[in-house]
Formats: C-alpha cells, structure tokens, sequence
C-alpha cells in the first residue's frame, strides 16, 4: 500500500498496557461462575473481542453467558484496578506526537472504559473525540464493522486506513475491512500469552515490538500485496 492517509489504534495492548489487568479481571468474573478457564486459553479465544463477544462465546462453550451482575462487577473491579495499576504503552505520547497523518482509537471496550484509559495515561488530548467503540456498532472484532465505521467517521477511505493491533481479532478485523495493519507484539501480555508466533502467522504488513519505530515504519510503506 501507499502511505495511509489515516492511523486506526486499538487502545487496550496498544496504546495502554491493560492487557494483563483485564484478563485478570475477566478470569476472576468467569471463575465466580463455576467456569475455569486456562489463562493461555483465554488470551488465545478472548483478547481483543468485546465483554457481549467473550459472554457468547462463554455461552457456546459452556452453556453460561456473563450475566449482568459478573458483568457490573468486573467493570466496577476493572475499573479500580485501572486506577492503581493502568500505564501507557511505552514511547506512545512521544510515538503519537511525531507521527504527520491523523489517527483515532477503535476499540472493542466500552466509551467509558477507552476514555477512562486515556485519561488514566494522560493519551485523551492526543485523541479528542477521535475515539469509537464496538458498542457503536453491531458487530465487534474479529468483523470489520469497528474498522469501517471509525474510517467511515473519520472521512477516509478503508484502503487508506493502516490498523495498529496486538490481537488476532484485530488483525482478521482489519483484513476483513480492506485496510493494512500492522501487529503490534511489544505489550507485556504477549510473551506469557505466546501471541507472538500466532501474530506472525497472520501476516500483517509488519510487525513490531517498539512504538518509536511505528512512524518510520509508516513513512517507509510502499505497495505491497499484502495490504490489497
């Protein structure tokens, strides 16, 4: 692809190093239902998709959604351990100031959740209200409509979008909207969920492990097949 002419972020492992604080959270509420899930099994089917995504599936696997109290209480958990805990990806204010082409954040978290983690790391002025959810939408990750929509928003073409992700939700999302991504592997949750390979797999148009090098990383895109 040519240089994009707009930057799509996914927030949580991307932007902010949540990752582990959540499936932290997310573990402890599936377990309060009698459902024990493997850490490595839940980065592996979970990480990246909505809490309505995860409840399906849940229902699927073990004939139990997350029901609204399990749902109320991680948040509110989440939301305290944000608090104490929650840090921005390494370089990503400095990353975020030199890059030359607008950017936004789609995320499959609630507003509240992605505008709280902003806040949280000091990143929201670098967004304004650049900032859409897989609440916006019908269908969250791994489906494309989160990526068209905020594309759509941001009055840009898909074929002009370059996503940065960390999941394979993401990644399939962003193939499946026609734009190019690149895999993001440098959170602290990649190494202990062995996302690393699964990523590679994928086949992003690059990947990455240090957010200082995203922006000549961009500046030096030309056509490559695998964005088409």
């Amino acid at each position: 692809m040519t240089k994009p002419d707009l930057i799509i972020f996914d927030c949580d492992g991307v932007l902010v190093d949540s990752e582990p604080l959540a499936m932290r959270v997310l573990i402890a509420a599936i377990a309060m239902q009698g459902i024990d899930i493997d850490p490595a099994v839940a980065y592996r089917d979970y990480l990246g998709r909505s809490l309505l995504s995860i409840s399906a599936s849940l229902r699927d696997s073990h004939g139990m959604p997350l029901g609204p109290p399990a749902l109320q209480s991680m948040r509110n958990d989440l939301y305290a351990l944000y608090r104490r805990e929650l840090r921005p990806t390494p370089n990503i204010a400095e990353t975020l100031t030199a890059l030359a082409i607008p950017f936004c954040v789609a995320s499959s978290s609630q507003l509240e959740r992605i505008q709280l983690s902003l806040e949280l790391t000091g990143l929201r002025p670098h967004f304004g209200r650049r900032i859409f959810s897989a609440s916006m939408v019908e269908h969250g990750k791994p489906a494309p409509d989160l990526f068209l929509y905020a594309a759509r928003h941001m009055g840009v073409a898909p074929e002009r979008c370059l996503v940065i992700e960390d999941s394979p939700a993401g990644i399939q999302a962003a193939r499946a909207a026609g734009m190019a991504v690149f895999g993001y592997i440098g959170g602290s949750h990649i190494a202990p969920s062995g996302l690393r390979p699964v990523i590679q797999a994928l086949q992003p148009n690059a990947v990455f492990d240090d957010m200082q090098a995203l922006p000549d990383l961009v500046s030096s895109l030309r056509t490559d097949k695998k964005a088409q």
